[in-house]
């Protein structure tokens, strides 16, 4: 069988072994196609980001860019525009057959914290080979806000799959036919593309950009804070707005995304020659995101969205992403939204979880 691996699957792998905690691991961290990864108890401060490469374990990287360590116990800030790491508390003992690929959760993703994770041997960020045991490491670099992390918390998830288990155009081109995955005309090529909506109804606002200066978020307050203390809001009448290089922008997709139960999408570039600009920030989608079943009838993608280099002009329906689907191995005994508290089920324009609607 080929395919991500579900729900069960993921829970069967952690009662074989191949997915260790020393504290065990709680249901809520088991999503439809992911787990989610808790930070342990010491944050080390680096000098720069690195990839730790072949033949070489992390420990030896700590020795030569470590700055200092942080104790996590009671909670610390990570500093905006600095570059920690921080082991895991899961750690993995794959078999031959079954890789990973690592992802920032969506909520990570809002916050513009640029979350990696990176394993002993590895020349990827985020991609744990077929067979890797070894230890987790959450790279962190905040971009925009400084945050207070404790233990155990969840900013990254992981992801399992044995063999090739991503569809081709024409497959998806048979799923969209089948089971409209988007409520409009189907842009197909090399995955599913999706453009940004600058022209909502019945309001000018299109969108959010995060000021420079602001306080710090505890990431452990849900609901907490005042949009209007940390985000500017970005408003348009003509379909198009300027992107500043080094800001960043929380927008919504044009197109309602629907991801079937017996399949998994992860959002991934479009075309370098389109601009200069990142989308995909946090791009794990689930199953039964969107779906009717789920409550969803479709969901807006939100753009995590950085320009580089120089001013960039965006317009109303441009295509900006791609999303990738791939097989589920088997259909998951959960799905997105149906029952286990999703937080961006039938999402439209959404800044995350920790500020106030």
């Amino acid at each position: 069988m080929t395919g991500v691996c579900p729900n069960q699957q993921i829970e069967a792998m952690i009662a074989a072994g191949q997915i260790h905690a020393d504290t065990p691991v709680d249901p809520g961290q088991i999503q439809p196609a992911s787990l989610d990864l808790r930070l342990g108890r010491v944050a080390y401060r680096v000098r720069a980001s690195f990839l730790v490469g072949a033949g070489a374990c992390v420990a030896d990287r700590l020795a030569e860019f470590e700055m200092h360590r942080i104790d996590l116990s009671e909670g610390a800030v990570l500093e905006k525009g600095c570059v920690y790491l921080v082991p895991l508390v899961e750690s993995l003992a794959l078999p031959k057959g079954v890789t990973a690929v690592a992802n920032a959760k969506s909520s990570t993703g809002r916050l513009d914290l640029l979350t990696r994770t990176i394993i002993d041997g590895g020349v990827e960020f985020d991609r744990i080979p077929a067979g890797y045991h070894g230890p987790l490491y959450a790279e962190i670099c905040p971009r925009s806000f400084s945050v207070l992390v404790r233990p155990g918390m969840r900013l990254n998830q992981i992801r399992f799959r044995t063999g090739q288990a991503v569809l081709s155009d024409a497959e998806l081109n048979t799923l969209h036919a089948a089971s409209p995955l988007v409520d409009g005309p189907a842009v197909i090529q090399e995955g599913l593309g999706f453009s940004v909506d600058l022209n909502l109804p019945a309001s000018d606002l299109v969108g959010y950009r995060a000021k420079p200066h602001t306080g710090v978020i505890d990431l452990g307050k849900i609901g907490f804070y005042d949009p209007h203390e940390y985000w500017e809001e970005v408003r348009t009448t003509k379909g198009r707005i300027i992107l500043d290089p080094g800001a960043f922008y929380i927008l919504v997709s044009r197109e309602a995304v629907h991801i079937p139960p017996d399949y998994a999408a992860e959002m991934a570039p479009y075309l370098a020659m389109v601009g200069e600009f990142r989308v995909h920030y946090a791009g794990f989608f689930d199953p039964g995101f969107g779906h009717d079943a789920a409550g969803g009838a479709g969901s807006r993608g939100v753009l995590e969205v950085r320009c580089h280099e120089a001013p960039f002009v965006l317009e109303h329906a441009q295509v900006v992403g791609r999303l990738v689907y791939e097989r589920m191995e088997m259909r998951p005994s959960q799905i997105y939204g149906a029952g286990i508290a999703s937080n961006y089920q039938g999402q439209g324009l959404k800044l995350s979880k920790h500020f106030k609607v």
